[in-house]
């Protein structure tokens, strides 16, 4: 009994920090003007975590679940998970309201986990891995994988890159992100360029069960590069130009005059041509010599 109401005190005493909390809060809405009933609802997060694992805590924005910002507690600064968003991440002045909430958040771990250990069931995961491009593929242009994985609670985990079985060492870092119901994301880049023979591997170990999951990426309905499109064009070319000669040579040998005119011989009459006016009598007698042939001109 003294053991239950010791806990009990103790999270009494926590409880009214929660207040403190910058951003932990929805306020009430207010009420929606009939003219905006059929606008679209967004959701922006921002989610601060903190656990006894890797990372030790995080911070993750996010834009109806796809991040927009990270938090480098080493270094201080907002990460943006795309260059685009990077002039918003240095604008940002909000630095001592998120270290108040690392605090707050570790204090909680530190004063109230170990009472509650064994006597809450502690939810697991098994993460979810697929690897795809950034961009369309196309051999010899500069591209990045993307290993996305899902169904991510609680968020300790590493991902490391192999290429044909090799390790990679120069990958970029892993971007953790919070989604609805209590749900994490991750995201890791590798910059690459793309050759038809590659395969890559994108390993994800979930720490806290030991737990791998392995996604392959191969190279798959890639875009024709210029080399290739330069060579088809070449072809295509080639053959139309063929296929202009071909069609010159059979007109004019088809339209080409009959050489000279058509001379007609009979019997022993050389040199003589066939004319219109001649008649050509045969006579043939009973005994059976050979006819006589006369020409008799009118």
């Amino acid at each position: 009994m003294d053991h239950d109401q010791r806990q009990g005190a103790a999270l009494l005493r926590l409880l009214p920090l929660l207040w403190l909390l910058p951003q932990s809060w929805t306020a009430p809405g207010a009420l929606t003007p009939v003219w905006q009933d059929d606008l679209q609802n967004h959701t922006f997060l921002h989610t601060i975590y903190c656990q006894n694992g890797t990372p030790s805590v995080g911070l993750s924005e996010t834009y109806d679940e796809d991040q927009l910002f990270s938090f480098n507690f080493s270094q201080n600064t907002r990460v943006p998970r795309l260059p685009e968003f990077t002039d918003w991440a240095q604008k940002a002045r909000d630095t001592s309201a998120i270290f108040f909430d690392q605090q707050f958040c570790q204090e909680m771990i530190q004063g109230i986990g170990p009472h509650l250990e064994g006597q809450i069931p502690v939810s697991r995961g098994i993460p979810i891995t697929e690897v795809f491009t950034l961009k369309p593929l196309e051999f010899g242009k500069p591209n990045t994988l993307v290993c996305f994985v899902s169904n991510l609670f609680p968020p300790t985990l590493t991902v490391n890159w192999q290429h044909h079985s090799d390790p990679v060492e120069e990958v970029g870092p892993t971007f953790i992100s919070a989604v609805d119901g209590l749900s994490f994301q991750a995201f890791s880049y590798l910059n690459f360029t793309p050759t038809p023979s590659d395969l890559y591997s994108c390993l994800v170990t979930h720490e806290i069960d030991g737990y791998t999951a392995v996604a392959y990426w191969v190279p798959q309905n890639a875009l024709p590069s210029d080399f290739l499109e330069n060579v088809l064009c070449g072809m295509a070319f080639g053959l139309g130009v063929l296929g202009i000669i071909v069609g010159l040579v059979l007109i004019i040998y088809f339209r080409r005059p009959c050489s000279g005119g058509t001379s007609g011989h009979l019997g022993g009459a050389v040199g003589k041509p066939w004319e219109p006016d001649t008649v050509v009598h045969v006579h043939i007698g009973s005994v059976k010599t050979a006819p006589e042939v006369k020409y008799e001109e009118h």
